[in-house]
C-alpha cells in the first residue's frame, strides 16, 4: 500500500513494494498554484514517474544500480486544489512524518513554493542546515504581485529560516533587481550564471555539513529542457547539471534531503524535459542518499 492517499499506479523504476524496510522516500508534490507564467507542473510528479521506465536502473556515473537501493516511491501527497497555504500545510506535515520515520527524503514538484514547507520540516531534525539552490531564478522576493506564499518567494522565507549566509545559490540569471540587492546586502552565497564550477569551489566549505539540494528543472538552458513554466535562455546543460549532482554526490557534505521541481509537461511534447529529469532523479537517488544504506 502506498503511504499517500491519492496513487496514480505508476511508480518511479526500481522502488521497492515496502515503505517500513525503505530507508529513502521518492515523493510527489503535485501544486502549480502559485505560477506566475505557465502553469502545469503539478504534472510534473506523474511523468517523471511514466518515463523513468526508458531508463536503465544502473547509473555508469555512479557504479550503483537502484535495484541494490532500497528507496520507496510513495506517490502524490493528495493537496487541496487552489489553495496554496493548505497544500504547504500537507506537505509540511508529510515530510515531518517521513522525518519521523527516519526516512531521507527526495521530493518531486510541482512549483518551487513546494521547497519552503519542507525545509521548515527539515530544520526541526536538521538546525544548523543549509541550502544548496540550484536555479535559473532567484526566488528570492518577499512577495509576488502581492502575495508572499509565491513561487517567487521560497528562497528568501528559506534565508530567513536558516539564515542568509547559509544559502548557497548556483546557475541564477534572472531575478528582480532587489532580489540582487538583498543577496547582496545579506551575505546569501550568490553564484550566477554558472554552476558546477562555483559548485565545486563552494563544496569543501560545506564538508561535514547537513545539506538540503533543491533544483529547479529551469536551470537548464530551454533547448535542454522546454518543458517548464518560466523558460530563461542562456542556462546550462543537462551534461552539467548531472556533473554538479555528481560533484555533490563525491564531496564530504551531508546532503539530508533534496528535490526536483517546475517540470511542466504540457510544454515539451517530445518528453525530452522529463526523460531529462527522470534521469537526474535516479542519480540523485544513487548519489545524495546516504551510501551506507545501501544493501
Amino acid at each position: 500500500m502506498r503511504f499517500c492517499e491519492a496513487y496514480s499506479g505508476k511508480v518511479f523504476i526500481g522502488s521497492c513494494a515496502e515503505f517500513t524496510s525503505a530507508r529513502a522516500v521518492l515523493y510527489g508534490m503535485p501544486m502549480d498554484w502559485t505560477v506566475s507564467f505557465r502553469p502545469g507542473s503539478r504534472f510534473g510528479p506523474a511523468k517523471i514517474r511514466e518515463v523513468s521506465i526508458g531508463l536503465e536502473e544502473y547509473s555508469p556515473y555512479l557504479k550503483k544500480d537502484l535495484t541494490d537501493l532500497c528507496y520507496f516511491d510513495a506517490g502524490d501527497i493528495p493537496l487541496p486544489f487552489g489553495n496554496a497555504a493548505g497544500s504547504v500545510a500537507a506537505i509540511r506535515r508529510f515530510v515531518a512524518k517521513l522525518l519521523g520515520e527516519g526516512k531521507w527524503p527526495l521530493g518531486l514538484g510541482g512549483e518551487h513554493l513546494v521547497t519552503w514547507p519542507v525545509v521548515q520540516a527539515m530544520v526541526v531534525h536538521y538546525p544548523q542546515l543549509k541550502l544548496i539552490h540550484i536555479d535559473a531564478h532567484a526566488d528570492l522576493r518577499t512577495a509576488y504581485e502581492g502575495e508572499a506564499l509565491s513561487h517567487a518567494t521560497p528562497v528568501r522565507k528559506i534565508a530567513e529560516l536558516i539564515g542568509p549566509q547559509n544559502v548557497y545559490q548556483f546557475g541564477i540569471r534572472s531575478g528582480d533587481k532587489s532580489e540582487f540587492a538583498y543577496a547582496a546586502q545579506a551575505n546569501v552565497n550568490m553564484y550566477p550564471f554558472d554552476v558546477l564550477a562555483p559548485l565545486k569551489r563552494v563544496l569543501p566549505q560545506l564538508a561535514g555539513c547537513d545539506v538540503y539540494v533543491t533544483v529547479d528543472i529551469d536551470v537548464l538552458d530551454p533547448s535542454c529542457a522546454p518543458g517548464t513554466g518560466t523558460a530563461e535562455a542562456g542556462g546550462i546543460t543537462s551534461r552539467e547539471l548531472l556533473a554538479a549532482i555528481h560533484a555533490i554526490a563525491a564531496s564530504d557534505v551531508r546532503v539530508v534531503g533534496a528535490d526536483l521541481v517546475e517540470v511542466a509537461p504540457v510544454y515539451d511534447p517530445s518528453e525530452q524535459t522529463q526523460i531529462t529529469a527522470a534521469k537526474l532523479v535516479r542519480e540523485m537517488l544513487l548519489g545524495l542518499a546516504p551510501c551506507q544504506e545501501l544493501k
